[in-house]
């Protein structure tokens, strides 16, 4: 694995891509693999990255990810 973040970071660097850049797209992507890993479940999501929900969904936004809303389950009697 640590081969191939090697390779990945020198790709970056030669294309002249920014700390920022490579930071924000990692976050992203990994949030974005785990979130639908989990079907969309934001709570779950949270759990598994070691986060807050409320972090999670500034992180989204932040991110400018859109959740997929889904209407609320009616408990069941």
């Amino acid at each position: 694995m640590k081969g191939e973040l090697d390779i990945l970071v020198r790709r970056m660097v030669d294309g002249r891509i920014f700390y920022h850049e490579a930071v924000r797209e990692f976050k992203k992507v990994f949030v974005l693999t785990v979130l639908r890993e989990n079907g969309q479940n934001q709570s779950r999501t949270a759990r598994i990255l070691g986060m807050h929900r409320n972090t999670l969904a500034r992180t989204l936004i932040d991110l400018g990810i859109k959740g997929e809303r889904r209407p609320p389950q009616k408990a069941a009697a």
